[in-house]
């Protein structure tokens, strides 16, 4: 006999005392006994556990790069395999607290600014979507610097950004430019780091006044940051991975410059991993969403992620769980070298503007996805009470009641939801959300048999466009070897020698007529596809 649905939110959920958190599966496909008795509780679940145990005490996670993953370690120093390990995160930390006390006091400050005001940070994926989530979750007019980023190799979408920083009060000269990379060859964070530094050359400002580093050692962007004298540089560790990467260098020392709890961050995640290392699923919550996530799925991917949380704070949410989840759980092969082509999509806004956008597809149509809902408790920071906007209802008490009205009725429908409480949106709630979504990722990847800490098909892509500008390069050289001669894409293409790439040619001959960078012009054809391209 199933039961009854107060028993089954009892029985298919978890409150976490420690962390103010509670788990509500009960409104999933899951069987009510499911916590218990799954197979996957029962079969699966002991051998990922100790694989996320052996994870942490510094085992082999990418075996394509050789590299352990010690994310976990960054908050939690004293877990580190080895002393060497420990005393570098620690003093990163420190470092990290101390540079960003000299910025706010003005003892680091601008070449003509008497402190810094705006913070520039320049990076992509993990570099990018952990700090402007971070920011924007925990942000106040009260910041002691303003957040700005650069995010994409997107000409136009820099000059808008650097627009809003000169529209500051403290403007150009008061910004503070934070470079992120790894490899430190990362072309869109290249790109991102000359444009900017060709902003300042015009302005008549020293770019190394105003730079700062956070690369991995004797990389390209530290070999620049030091030959050039910028203001600092700070480390990142072959054992951290970008999606993983926001309470490491990259995402706490954008967030101390702003102004943001660093220390909540670090204690939410390292409570967090605490309850996650359980090896109970039922006392676990990160393996609770492992299980709702396989089952919902088929363990394939059969359905999306659709992340909803009601909170305007959390908008960007979603956005960061797409990198973290997608690129850890996206592959071709398992572990064994077999075809599996695994991966769970995500995408998602925030409620309730969702009631007023998707939600009608969600529940009437296409039914292949599952949602997160992620409910706040606290309707205000601070807890400040709201206004009445009608007689005994807030503004709050509407967001709740879409929530809840929202989850009933697609549940009622036979969508099914996960539901997450927490809080407030504070450092330590954020830390938390994090770290949870880090062990799910983990435990899920080790259910579906993939490795979540490598991504073969990002350096794919990589490979991919570097070949598209080596025959940009190319088609340009006949250009200019042909000047003033106007030739159709297939003549040019196989003037190149790259006939079978002729659509391609077409494409960058489209792109580099419509730009003067180049100067190649273009001339209308008897079609679209039959005009001519030269330098005239």
């Amino acid at each position: 006999m199933s039961l009854r649905p107060w028993q089954r939110f009892q029985a298919l959920s978890l409150h976490v005392p420690t962390l103010s958190l509670l788990v509500d599966l009960s409104k999933t496909s899951l069987a009510d006994d499911a916590l218990a008795r799954d197979s996957l509780v029962v079969g699966a679940f002991p051998a990922a556990f100790l694989a996320m145990e052996a994870l942490e005490a510094g085992a082999i996670a990418n075996p394509d790069e050789n590299r352990r993953v010690g994310h976990y370690w960054l908050r939690a120093p004293e877990l580190a395999p080895d002393a060497e390990t420990r005393s570098a995160i620690e003093t990163v930390l420190s470092r990290v607290k101390a540079f960003a006390a000299d910025v706010h006091a003005g003892r680091v400050a601008p070449e003509t600014a008497p402190r810094f005001s705006n913070l520039l940070v320049v990076g992509i994926g993990g570099s990018a979507l952990g700090p402007q989530f971070v920011a924007d979750a925990l942000g106040a007019p009260t910041d002691s610097m303003r957040p700005f980023f650069f995010d994409n190799t997107d000409p136009d979408g820099m000059a808008r950004e650097l627009a809003r920083i000169g529209a500051t009060p403290g403007g150009l000269e008061g910004t503070l430019t934070l470079v992120i990379s790894k490899s430190g060859g990362t072309k869109e964070t290249r790109n991102g780091m000359l444009e900017t530094a060709a902003v300042y050359r015009a302005a008549g400002l020293a770019f190394a006044r105003h730079a700062v580093a956070v690369t991995g050692a004797g990389s390209e962007l530290d070999v620049v940051a030091v030959e050039a004298g910028w203001l600092a540089r700070f480390p990142m560790w072959d054992w951290v991975g970008g999606r993983t990467s926001e309470l490491s260098a990259v995402g706490l020392l954008p967030a101390a410059l702003q102004g943001l709890d660093v220390d909540g961050l670090l204690a939410g995640a390292a409570a967090c991993d605490t309850v996650t290392r359980e090896k109970s699923v039922a006392k676990n919550p990160a393996a609770m969403l492992a299980l709702a996530w396989f089952r919902e799925t088929g363990g394939k991917g059969e359905k999306d992620m659709v992340v909803l949380p009601y909170r305007d704070r959390l908008l960007l949410f979603s956005r960061y769980l797409q990198q973290l989840v997608m690129e850890s759980l996206g592959k071709e092969k398992d572990l064994a070298g077999n075809i599996v082509r695994q991966g769970i999509a995500v995408y998602g806004n925030k409620g309730s503007t969702d009631q007023h956008a998707y939600v009608q597809q969600l529940r009437e149509g296409v039914p292949n996805f599952f949602v997160t809902f992620v409910e706040v408790a606290c309707d205000r920071e601070n807890a400040a009470a709201s206004l009445a906007v009608e007689p005994g209802v807030t503004s709050g008490d509407y967001l709740h009641g879409f929530l809840l009205g929202t989850r009933r009725a697609l549940y009622d429908n036979g969508r099914g939801s996960i539901a997450l409480t927490i809080p407030d949106v504070s450092g330590r709630s954020i830390g938390i959300l994090i770290a949870l979504y880090e062990r799910a990722v983990g435990l899920y990847a080790q259910l579906v048999g993939v490795n979540a800490y490598h991504q073969p098909g990002v350096e794919a892509g990589k490979k991919a466009a570097a070949a598209v500008l080596t025959l940009q390069a190319k088609v340009l050289a006949d250009l200019g070897a042909q000047k003033g001669a106007f030739r159709t894409a297939e003549r040019i293409a196989v003037s190149c020698g790259a006939p079978d790439e002729t659509e391609t040619v077409f494409k960058v001959l489209e792109h580099l007529a419509a730009n003067p960078d180049h100067g190649v012009a273009r001339k209308a054809g008897p079609t679209y596809f039959l005009a001519t391209f030269g330098i005239p």
